[in-house]
């Protein structure tokens, strides 16, 4: 499942910097100038699960799979990127492909790195983005609108809802509110689907921060989370510099013994990307044996056949039932055998709701 977070910002605030660190790649040119990323750069970030680790020890797999989120770092946005300035087009279109926003502000003062605005704000910073996501919004919403206003003025029933709907969007986006703060139905939010509006998107702010300020943060970093408290959003300290470094030592003792020496109890990078995943209303199930311990992601919500379509949709074609192992009860039983000994292991049904770390079994005939 192609389930892709887009890193934005301004330019020069550590947004590649993060990806390198974020897909351990190494793929995204860092540098100290705006509009150094041009080109999207796309990685996969492993989604880190200790449940893994567990599963692993006790089946001795030949093989082991986390799940995984794919990142796009997305050039630095500027004043007029709605309107194209700085290649801004090309960018927004990038962020549209995108299923969730982790917005980088910088929270961190360096004289040797460039800010485009001359000077460091983060809340200033913010806004700029909003307000050229929020105008590419209110653009869209109300090229959509013209077209169907005729129709809603004649009586169509259901250009007359569509109508309705983006009239709340634009008068929303015209007070400088962003679309994800909006009371929205599920009908709403149908009427608004094909328009991949920007600002519908779940968000996630990433304050980057010095090496000092790690691991509460500082003053600059209070001043984000003041701001964002109205939208719900969840705000995340990092210092993407110090998560490159960490990213280059291959062996992971070494990463170990460098976060021990600099006492930081666990990777920023790590927090960020289960953030990301939750951000996104992921979830995950396994699928455990002798060859292959595996996570796979679902939406939180999805039933047996859809969750056995992620492997396979012959899977989900033919599916009969689904032999679920709650994790907790595979560690306390340490085995398949001992499980079932044990009357823990359920047979379920196409209805079943699959839950978070559920061991599943599938069985399906085609």
């Amino acid at each position: 499942m192609g389930f892709k977070c887009g890193i934005v910002g301004l330019p020069n605030v550590g947004k590649s910097t993060l990806f390198n660190a974020l897909s351990n790649s190494g793929n995204a040119q860092a540098a100290n100038f705006p509009f150094c990323t041009i080109d999207k750069n796309i990685g996969v970030a492993v989604v880190p699960d200790p449940r893994l680790e567990q599963l692993s020890a006790l089946i001795n797999p030949q093989n082991v799979v986390n799940t995984i989120v794919n990142i796009v770092d997305i050039a630095g946005l500027v004043r007029g990127a709605s309107k194209g300035d700085g290649l801004g087009n090309q960018f927004l279109a990038h962020i549209r492909e995108c299923d969730a926003i982790l917005h980088v502000v910088r929270c961190f003062q360096d004289d040797n790195i460039i800010h485009v605005e001359a000077s460091v704000d983060p809340l200033r910073d913010k806004a700029i983005i909003d307000t050229e996501l929020q105008l590419k919004d209110l653009e869209t919403a109300d090229t959509k609108f013209q077209r169907i206003k005729k129709a809603a003025q004649t009586g169509d029933k259901e250009a007359k809802r569509e109508a309705d709907v983006l009239e709340r969007v634009i008068a929303h986006l015209n007070d400088g509110n962003s679309v994800r703060s909006m009371d929205l139905s599920d009908d709403d939010r149908e009427v608004l689907r094909p328009l991949f509006l920007l600002t519908i998107k779940p968000v996630l702010y990433v304050c980057n921060v010095d090496e000092g300020s790690l691991p509460n943060g500082n003053a600059l970093v209070e001043k984000v989370r003041e701001a964002v408290k109205a939208e719900g959003a969840d705000v995340l300290i990092i210092c993407a510099a110090i998560e490159e470094q960490i990213a280059a030592l291959s062996d992971l003792q070494e990463q170990a013994e460098f976060l021990e020496a600099m006492g930081i109890p666990e990777r920023g990078l790590h927090q960020l990307i289960r953030a990301a995943y939750n951000l996104l209303g992921l979830q995950t199930y396994f699928t455990a044996g002798v060859k292959e311990v595996r996570a796979w992601t679902i939406p939180i919500g999805t039933k047996a056949p859809q969750a056995a379509g992620v492997i396979h949709s012959d899977f989900e074609r033919g599916f009969i039932r689904a032999e679920v192992i709650k994790f907790d009860d595979f560690i306390k039983y340490k085995n398949e055998v001992a499980v079932k000994e044990a009357g823990k292991m359920a047979v379920q049904g196409k209805e079943y709701v699959v839950d978070d770390g559920d061991i599943m079994h599938f069985r399906f005939n085609v």
